[in-house]
C-alpha cells in the first residue's frame, strides 16, 4: 500500500487565522497534514530567520491534525519543521492563505513567500497562497477551490526542483475569475511614506504608508493576470543571480 502523502502546512498570519484554517481544509483532502505556524501574526518578515533570541514551539490540541505552534518566524517554522518535528521530508509545503497580495514586488517583503521559498531550500515542492482580501471576514471559497486545482497539479506532477510557486487569487466571486495564468512577475514598486506623530511624551514617531505603482504594462505579468481576473502563478527561485547581467560585468574581471 502506497504511503500517504505528507502536506507542511504554514503561513505568515498566525496558526489561527482564518487564511491557514481554509488552506488546512482543503490540505486534509490530499494525506497526512501536520501544521508548523507562528503562533502570532509575522507578516512582512521576509526571509529573517531567530538568531537572538529563543525559539519556543507548543503542540496545538487537535482532533486529528498536528498543530504546533511556533514563536519564531514563517522561516524558522520551515526549518524546525524538517529538522525537529517532521519525521521524514514533506511531499509537499503549502503556505498560506495570505490575506492580501504577494504579487509582484510584494513577494520580497512576505513571509508566507519566504515560508515557501525555504521549502524550496530544502528541496521540497513548495506553494504560497495568498489572496487580495486583508479582511479578517474574507471569503476562502474561490481560494478553497483554485488551491485544490493546483495542489492536486503540484502532486501529480514534478515540479523542478528548487522552484517555488507564488501564487495569488483575485478577490471576486469563484464564478467569475476565468482560469489561471501562468506569469512572470510584473515590475511594480511601493512609493512609500512615513507619516509622522507626536506620542503623549512629545517624541516623534513613524507609521509607515504607501502606494502601490504598477510601471509594467505586459500582458503577461502577475498584476494583468489579477486585474483581469485570473489566478496568477508566478514560478520562484532563491538564486538570485542576475544571470542576463553577467556579460556586462565581465570586463570588471582581472587577474591579480
Amino acid at each position: 500500500m502506497a504511503e500517504k502523502k505528507l502536506i507542511l502546512v504554514c503561513n505568515d498570519d498566525g496558526i489561527t487565522a482564518p487564511g491557514i484554517r481554509n488552506l488546512i481544509d482543503v490540505a486534509r483532502e490530499f494525506g497526512d497534514v501536520v501544521v508548523v505556524a507562528p503562533d502570532k501574526p509575522q507578516s512582512a518578515m521576509g526571509h529573517a530567520i531567530t538568531i537572538n533570541a529563543t525559539i519556543r514551539v507548543n503542540q496545538l490540541n487537535s482532533t486529528d491534525i498536528l498543530e504546533y505552534a511556533c514563536s519564531g518566524t514563517p522561516v524558522d517554522c520551515i526549518k524546525l519543521a524538517v529538522n525537529k518535528i517532521l519525521k521524514r521530508k514533506p511531499d509537499l509545503l503549502i503556505s498560506g492563505i495570505n490575506h492580501g497580495s504577494n504579487a509582484s514586488i510584494n513577494v520580497i517583503y512576505s513571509g508566507t513567500m519566504s515560508a515557501a521559498m525555504e521549502g524550496a531550500m530544502e528541496g521540497i515542492p513548495s506553494i504560497g497562497f495568498s489572496l487580495l482580501d486583508h479582511s479578517i471576514d474574507a471569503d476562502f471559497s474561490a481560494s478553497q477551490h483554485f488551491a485544490r486545482i493546483i495542489i492536486r497539479q503540484a502532486l501529480a506532477d514534478k515540479m523542478p526542483n528548487g522552484v517555488c510557486l507564488n501564487v495569488n487569487i483575485p478577490n471576486t466571486n469563484k464564478d467569475l475569475i476565468k482560469g489561471i495564468k501562468v506569469c512572470r512577475q510584473a515590475r511594480a514598486n511601493w512609493e512609500e511614506e512615513f507619516d509622522e506623530r507626536i506620542d503623549p511624551n512629545g517624541k516623534p514617531y513613524y507609521w509607515l504608508t504607501g502606494v502601490f505603482r504598477n510601471f509594467d504594462d505586459g500582458l503577461d505579468t502577475d498584476i494583468w493576470a489579477l486585474e483581469n481576473n485570473y489566478v496568477s502563478i508566478v514560478p520562484c527561485q532563491y538564486d538570485i543571480t542576475a544571470h542576463s547581467s553577467l556579460q556586462h560585468f565581465k570586463n570588471w574581471e582581472q587577474n591579480v
